[in-house]
């Protein structure tokens, strides 16, 4: 929500008269020095919306305000010219509303325009997240990375490496959108507050690292690829077991951490899924994933996938001994089985615990066949919400 600066406004004001946290303000208004505001200068107030409202006989500000459970200053802060003393019957002016509510609803087909709407309105109410573009997926999709929080703890999530997965993705979504919720609401989350983990992690996410194979498993074949995608997917147009990307390889085969090994085992022609493609790091997707984790130099990342209820940490023994702790407590919250694997390879975690020698984490959501039903969603949030917050605390 946008306000205006008036004589007496700072930032520290404006968190107080909108109960939102100092600090939101500030990392909401990168490009603006706090020290040297200008009146009439437009600021960002994270977790709030606006409604219009028409004057109505008998109202004042001070009864709209408080109707709305508003100091009276914010209908200033919203309306930069309004004159009190002449209030109009039908006159329309902002009125601030608080969100209390969510914008992602997941328990439906995920696809990637679903996701980026979805994205954009939350940059939109919660400008202290950032949002870039990694890279582009085969067919030239846009592949965004989140960043939540500047703390020295960098975390990185992703989801649906994997195509027929996806439900990965809006479990990952709803995770984010409640967390800048209870940023700005200042509430907690299973008892814990969030401001602290804000503080001191950097959160990364990459909720859709696969657009292209998500697309393809819920809205069909693209016209333009469709004879070959049927040929691969021994000729048929049902695409719902798809796991690999849009060039039929398998994006969690695709790192070089073994990968001539996985490849022995593994088929040697594109298809639906488990070909690692002719060499590590061929497809964009994967390469826009690996130069992200170069450059972010993670201190932990998990990748969710489906299914099994298991969380696989380790690869050739080359993870710390703080990897187990962790692992310990995501089986803590989660009901998930830790299972310490050492005979996987070529995956994204297992290169990161391999060139970084840091914790990595496969975490296999649900039980059933993929992609699993939506009617597990709910069950499914509940279960890896504790591993989304102790990722995050731990």
């Amino acid at each position: 929500m946008d306000v205006y600066v008036r004589p007496g406004v700072s930032f520290w004001y404006l968190s107080q008269v909108f109960s939102v946290p100092l600090r939101l303000i500030i990392d909401s208004n990168r490009d603006i020095n706090p020290q040297y505001l200008s009146i009439g200068q437009r600021i960002r107030v994270p977790g709030y919306v606006t409604a219009n409202y028409e004057i109505k006989p008998g109202d004042s500000l001070w009864s709209i305000a408080r109707r709305n459970n508003l100091a009276v200053d914010t209908l200033y802060l919203v309306n930069p010219n309004l004159n009190p003393n002449r209030l109009q019957i039908g006159q329309s002016i902002r009125v601030p509303r608080r969100v209390t509510w969510r914008f992602v609803n997941g328990k439906q087909e995920y696809d990637y325009n679903t996701m980026m709407n979805d994205l954009w309105t939350l940059s939109s109410v919660y400008p202290f997240m950032q949002m870039s573009m990694i890279g582009d997926s085969v067919l030239g999709l846009d592949i965004p990375e989140v960043l939540i929080g500047l703390g020295s703890k960098r975390v990185h999530y992703n989801a649906s490496f994997h195509a027929n997965e996806w439900i990965t993705t809006p479990v990952l979504m709803r995770f984010l959108n409640d967390y800048l919720l209870s940023l700005t609401n200042q509430n907690s989350m299973r008892g814990l507050s969030t401001l602290p983990l804000y503080l001191q992690a950097m959160l990364s996410v990459v909720p859709m690292v696969n657009p292209d194979g998500v697309n393809l498993v819920i809205n069909g074949a693209p016209e333009s690829r469709r004879e070959q995608l049927v040929e691969w997917n021994n000729g048929s147009s049902d695409f719902s077991n798809w796991k690999a990307n849009i060039n039929g390889v398998d994006l969690n085969d695709q790192y070089p951490a073994n990968w001539d090994l996985e490849r022995e085992r593994n088929p040697k022609n594109p298809g639906p899924r488990d070909y690692g493609g002719e060499a590590p790091l061929t497809q964009p997707e994967a390469i826009a994933m690996a130069n992200l984790t170069r450059r972010r130099d993670f201190s932990r990342v998990l990748a969710f996938h489906t299914q099994g209820e298991v969380i696989y940490w380790g690869y050739q023994n080359m993870e710390p001994p703080e990897a187990e702790v962790i692992v310990k407590e995501f089986a803590r919250v989660s009901g998930y089985e830790p299972v310490q694997t050492l005979e996987s390879y070529a995956g994204y975690k297992d290169w990161f615990i391999q060139d970084w020698r840091r914790p990595g984490y496969t975490v296999e959501l649900g039980t059933g066949q993929n992609p699993l039903p939506l009617s597990q969603f709910d069950e499914i949030y509940e279960e890896t919400l504790g591993i989304f917050l102790a990722g995050l605390y731990m």
